[in-house]
């Protein structure tokens, strides 16, 4: 579907990326490793030097700013992180050597916030108060970054409010939608989508929600080798279709990544969903509004 054959993962490490890159609707692609641990400006221009000038990355927060609780070498809560939404930390870890490493190619900086303890989400507002701090302290990515924008991407619904809508457009930043079983349906999250309006569409479609919010093990053994549509999300395909199009009609960037445990296989998610966004223009074409 993406490359000509079967090739080892040593081959597709070191030539897959641009292969990928020259595929007509795989326009961009999630850097997810940064999460788990800091790259340097290097690694990123390692990204960067094999992709062409239009082509986009979105690029994950390392979890060591945007995990509330420090972690062990086993990923076991260790106590509370000192870095928690810190600006200096989000500025030196992240988004320095991401502007520095991959400069125009950025399409998305995503602060995904991890399921918070229930001690945090008691104090939404607490909460806000940091995000306010972090976002308001970063500058703007162009224009090294002329299409950047930064998101910010929850693991909870206590997040999804209008003063959390507020914080965001105060400071420029996009709310990335998450498309996982532990946030509610897209149709749920679009408010916030329309509250943020207008503006680049940041979203990322990770998990298949009949897995539920720990499914990413099962939804693995099931869908493996991921080369075809196992759970078709006609709904969620649909939603996203129609708000790829009316953001594209307006002139704002669209960076969209998909996982192969969203509905089995990554690729012909991408297809079907590029499909979806042709047959919802034409019928925008065919039923144009009525003048007056």
């Amino acid at each position: 579907m993406v490359w000509d054959g079967e090739y080892s993962e040593r081959s597709l490490s070191r030539h897959g990326l641009t292969a990928y890159a020259c595929h007509p609707l795989l326009r961009a692609v999630g850097i997810d490793r940064s999460f788990y641990r800091p790259l340097t400006a290097t690694e990123y221009a390692a990204h960067a030097a094999q992709v062409p000038a239009d082509f986009r990355f979105v690029v994950k927060c390392p979890a060591l700013v945007t995990d509330a609780m420090a972690r062990d070498g086993d990923g076991r809560r260790a106590g509370a992180n000192p870095h928690f939404l810190d600006p200096e930390m989000a500025w030196d870890v992240f988004v320095q050597p991401a502007l520095d490493g991959l400069g125009g190619r950025i399409g998305a900086l995503v602060f995904e916030i991890s399921p918070l303890p229930p001690a945090l989400k008691a104090d939404v507002p607490a909460l806000l108060q940091r995000l306010d701090r972090l976002l308001h302290a970063l500058p703007p990515l162009p224009p090294t970054a002329p299409d950047g924008v930064l998101a910010v991407e929850v693991r909870d619904p206590d997040w999804l409010t209008p003063d959390f809508a507020r914080v965001l457009k105060a400071n420029g930043a996009r709310y990335c939608l998450g498309l996982h079983p532990r946030l509610p349906p897209i149709d749920a999250q679009l408010p916030l989508l329309r509250a943020l309006w207008p503006g680049a569409l940041v979203g990322r479609w990770t998990l298949h929600r009949r897995h539920g919010p720990r499914g990413y093990e099962r939804a693995e053994q099931l869908y493996q080798p991921y080369r075809q549509l196992m759970d078709p999300d006609l709904p969620t395909r649909q939603a996203l279709a129609r708000v790829i199009r009316a953001t594209a009609a307006a002139g704002w960037p669209v960076h969209l990544t998909v996982s192969n445990k969203a509905e089995g296989s990554a690729p012909l998610s991408v297809f079907a969903l590029a499909e979806a966004v042709a047959e919802d223009l034409a019928e925008k074409v065919a039923d144009p509004p009525a003048a007056g």
